[in-house]
């Protein structure tokens, strides 16, 4: 009974506050497009990571949050297939813009003798077309959606399914593992960039830090880069993300294998997939400043 007076209050809590977070960090960010190309080519792919997030929130976190005040057939078959097929978008785009947001930052501060020196954008306005085909792959493997049927009946023996406004039935299991592979083979490689990526950028900062600690033992004046505070919050934001999305993971396997699943735990599922959407425009307003010195100190 507690339960269901929380639910939709946190529902509306996190989509509320995760909305107007993303959306102030957007508005933000598109005002203050300029700059240098180094600013530049950071700003469009954060605002494509905030514009991202409130596709998701809109499409999951809204959705999620009139069910659970008891409106659970608003929705018809095309209304259905329009939700279902942005969040799946959102959640792609998610993944491969966080991956691209860590390579472009940590070339950036790579030294100028470095391999990961030669994937700096030459130019801000290189993003766009990578930015513009990470639409077009998502929006591709997204189609998977025409192949299965929306059910907004809330009629199933599936309770793990008896709380959402809708969800699908694939036609063809043939189609549905294809794009299911697409979908594995973009994730584990987004994954595999993003980890190296912060990996390298784990290192230099770990150098930077042995460098700053040697000249303050030497007694010698020094101020940390804005590059080098910047990049530790791109790796908050990534350890942001790879919580929310390994924890997603394993919540949806184990609740697809188990015999007997926790019913907590599927609707503790709603939460997570909403976590860094709802998490990381606050991140990008704290580490906004850190952003405005860097650039102020070019």
């Amino acid at each position: 009974m507690v339960w269901k007076l929380l639910r939709p209050l946190l529902s509306l809590l996190l989509t509320g506050l995760g909305l107007l977070g993303n959306i102030s960090v957007f508005v933000n960010y598109m005002c203050s497009l300029g700059g240098g190309d180094e600013k530049k080519s950071v700003q469009l792919i954060l605002i494509s990571v905030v514009l991202t997030n409130i596709i998701l929130l809109l499409s999951k976190g809204l959705p999620w949050t009139i069910a659970a005040l008891g409106w659970k057939t608003f929705l018809g078959v095309l209304g259905c297939t329009i939700i279902v097929y942005l969040e799946r978008l959102s959640r792609g785009l998610s993944i491969c813009t966080s991956s691209l947001l860590t390579v472009v930052q940590a070339s950036t501060i790579s030294p100028r003798s470095s391999v990961w020196r030669r994937l700096k954008p030459r130019s801000a306005w290189h993003i766009l077309p990578v930015l513009l085909f990470f639409w077009i792959l998502n929006s591709f493997i997204s189609m998977s959606l025409l192949n299965v049927i929306i059910i907004t009946s809330m009629n199933t023996s599936y309770f793990i399914k008896t709380d959402l406004y809708c969800f699908t039935v694939p036609r063809s299991q043939k189609i549905s593992n294809i794009f299911l592979t697409f979908m594995a083979v973009r994730d584990a490689v987004s994954l595999g960039i993003m980890a190296v990526a912060s990996g390298y950028m784990v290192f230099l900062l770990y150098k930077h830090h042995q460098h700053v600690l040697y000249l303050q033992n030497s007694k010698l004046l020094y101020k940390t880069p804005p590059e080098m505070k910047a990049s530790q919050r791109v790796l908050q934001l990534m350890l942001c993300f790879l919580f929310f999305y390994l924890t997603d993971c394993w919540l949806s396997v184990y609740l697809i294998v188990a015999t007997d699943p926790v019913f907590i735990l599927a609707l503790v599922q709603e939460f997570v997939t909403l976590g860094f959407a709802f998490l990381s425009p606050f991140l990008l307003i704290h580490r906004n400043g850190y952003l405005n010195e860097c650039w102020r100190a070019r």
